[in-house]
Order: C-alpha cells, then structure tokens, then sequence
C-alpha cells in the first residue's frame, strides 16, 4: 500500500465508538482487535520499506564525518517521522471500509463436503 498517499489524520481525532462498533457486528472489542492487526501490519510494511531505503547508504565503514553529512539519509527519516501513524492509517481504512475480515471460527463447513 502506498502510505505517502493516504488521507489519515496526522494529528490527534476524537472518534465516536458507536460509528467503530457498527463497522465490525456492533462488537466494540472486536473493532480493537482489528484496528490493532492492522496497524500491525502497517507498521511492519512501513519499516521495512524504511529500512531497504536506508540500507543504500549503510557503511561498512566507521567515519565520524559521514555519519554527519548524509543528508538524504536524514531527508528520507524525516519524511518517514511525518507521515501519519500506522493506527491513524488503520483507522482510516476501516472508516472507509478498506479493511477484510472475517471469522474462521464461525464459518460453518458441510462435513459432506470432504
């Protein structure tokens, strides 16, 4: 998913918990639990994609003065600080129903079927 282009708040929002419960069975819980994998996942995603950008300018190396002057290494982190939070990003995907769940536990199989 392309993070850069996503129309989370980057800031603070209060939500209403009735608009969260109705999003998932009216299970206030269980929107928790799924905003919280989400976020996960996001935050897995943006780190690595963080951590490829910056392995390019990794030294083998220890230089005490290019260690201060790489400033597309500290371009690219603070781009990485000022995008929105990986649980405002969550939350905005399920405000927009962006976000597949489902219970596997529920889902009733035929056992003639096998």
């Amino acid at each position: 998913m392309d993070y850069k282009k996503t129309n989370a708040a980057k800031t603070t929002v209060t939500r209403n918990t009735i608009d969260l419960r109705n999003r998932v069975d009216g299970n206030i819980y269980e929107a928790i639990v799924v905003l919280s994998r989400r976020a996960n996942q996001i935050s897995k995603g943006m780190k690595e994609e963080l951590h490829s950008k910056l392995q390019e300018f990794a030294s083998h190396q220890d230089n005490l003065e290019e260690i201060f002057e790489n400033r597309e290494q500290i371009e690219i982190s603070k781009f990485y600080e000022r995008l929105p939070k990986p649980h405002s990003i969550a939350l905005q995907e399920m405000m927009e129903e962006k976000i597949y769940f489902r219970h596997p536990e529920k889902e009733i199989t035929d056992p003639t079927e096998e």
